[in-house]
Parts: C-alpha cells; structure tokens; sequence
C-alpha cells in the first residue's frame, strides 16, 4: 500500500483515498478549497496522461505548463488551468527534445507571437510559457511576449534553469519561474524575483531534476526573500500519480515548515492561481 505523505493536507496513505478526501470542485463552487484540495503547480497531462489517478490520490487542481493547442479546452476529472504550447524560437526547447509533437510554438518574430499568444487566449490558455535559456525566446521577443501576455490578463511563467535566464525573466517582468533554476542564483537575481515583495513565484519542481544542492539552496533563499512558493512536480518528467514525497522531501530541505508546504500545495497556489475566478468565468461562458 502507498503512502502519500504525512501532511495534515493529505490522507495518511492511499489505500482508500476518495472516503478520506472530499470531491473534487465542481464547477458550480467558487468558495476556496478545503484543507484537503492539493494543487501541483506544474504538470503535462497530455504527455503523462494520469488525471483519473491524481483526482483519485488527492489532487484536485493543477497547472497545465505545455500541452499541444488540441489539448486546450479538455475535460478533466479534477480543474486544470492550461497555457498551451511554450512559445520558443523555431526548433528551440522543448520543439528539440520531448516536446517535438506540438508541445511548442516556434516564432522568429513579434507578428508570429501575437497571433499565437492571441489564438492560445481564445482557445481558453489562462498563462503564456515561455522557454528562455539558450534555445528559447531572445529576450526582446520574450519581453514583447510577456507585455501581451498582460495585456490579456495572463499570468506568464517562463522556463529559465540558469541564473542568467532567471534574471532576464524577472527584467522582463514574469510571474513564475516554472522551475527552480538550477543553477545557483547569484544574490541580485533572488531580488530581482522578489520585487514587488509577495507577487511573483517559483514552482518548486526539485524532484524532476535530482534536487540538487544548489537547487535547494535556489529555493531556500528565494522564498527566505519573500517569493511566493508553489508545490509543483514537473509531472511527465517525474512519474507519479499523486502527491510527490520525495518532492515534500525536498522542500523541507530547503529550509519550509510543515505549515509552509502545507499553504504551498493548496490555499497559496490555489488563490496565485485564481482557481475561483476561473471557476466563475466557466459558469458564464
């Protein structure tokens, strides 16, 4: 039998997981989540597709961070925000590795992402991603992305594992980083994130990459500086189907509380997100 994990937020093993949490939101609800309405900030459902097993191991929303545009608008058995495609360079990441089959919209300039970033907001995105690093977006197309993004209303995440990316991401003025950099943050990038105090965020995601020292470390002093934090798992990368241990795990290395893990995988992301709003949108369209 499989345990979960041993936060107050979750059954105390997965034998029986629906009678020891409630049902999943329906769309009718626009009251915040209970104690026990897990959010993974950071997941691919169309690459790993387990949403039946994450409703049933207490999951009940999530962030969809790159699925192909036929994808946009499924139904699932627990609420999913999705962003769509990542906008990159033609050929860039993740159009060069996994994300060959749609999971990525190649664009050399500023005409080809308004009309991407303005079809994926149509199609119901509620975030742009954007792959920066070497073989993403260059930053003045990345920063017209951003500025549409916002326009729209959109939150953006970015993909940035090195310091040079993170902080290009924070100059730009993203909302997320979508991954705790890999690569150790030099102190002027930690503040560039944590400016203004309280309204951006790291997606934790350390399992997925081997939680790493200076990973660890990335997110210890990140949110030590006031960024908000979101449990998130990188699913599709990390092949769970439920709550991730190893990525609690993880988090309590870097430095967070029970109580502090506990807010990062429900009330935090839940309102960052804006889950009741969108579930509001929903009853109107």
């Amino acid at each position: 039998m499989r345990c979960l994990v041993s936060l107050a937020v979750l059954a105390a093993c997965s034998g029986s997981p629906a009678a020891s949490t409630p049902p999943p939101p329906t769309r009718a609800q626009t009251t915040a989540p209970t104690k026990a309405t897990i959010v993974d900030s950071h997941v691919h459902l169309a690459f790993y597709p387990v949403a039946d097993q994450l409703a049933e191991h207490g999951v009940r929303a999530a962030v969809d961070l790159a699925s192909p545009e036929r994808a946009l608008g499924t139904k699932y058995p627990l609420l999913v925000m999705q962003s769509g495609p990542m906008l990159t360079r033609p050929g860039g990441y993740p159009l060069d590795s996994w994300g060959k089959d749609g999971y990525g919209i190649g664009c050399e300039d500023r005409d080809c992402l308004l009309d991407a970033i303005d079809r994926l907001h149509d199609h119901g995105a509620r975030i742009i991603k954007i792959a920066l690093d070497d073989n993403g977006l260059p930053r003045p197309l990345a920063q017209f992305a951003t500025n549409r993004a916002h326009q729209l209303g959109l939150k953006v995440a970015v993909h940035a594992l090195s310091d040079a990316s993170a902080r290009a991401a924070a100059e730009i003025g993203a909302d997320v980083l979508a991954h705790t950099p890999l690569e150790l943050l030099a102190q002027k990038t930690v503040d560039a994130w944590a400016t203004p105090p309280g309204k951006r965020a790291v997606i934790t995601t350390l399992a997925a990459f081997g939680g790493s020292d200076e990973a660890i470390d990335n997110l210890r002093r990140l949110h030590e500086a006031g960024v908000t934090v979101l449990y998130g798992t990188d699913l599709g990368n990390l092949r769970i189907d439920g709550p991730s241990q190893d990525e609690i795990a993880l988090m309590r290395r870097a430095g967070m509380t029970t109580e502090e893990i506990t807010a990062a995988m429900t009330a935090v992301p839940w309102k960052f997100w804006g889950f009741d709003e969108a579930m509001q949108a929903s009853k109107t369209r």
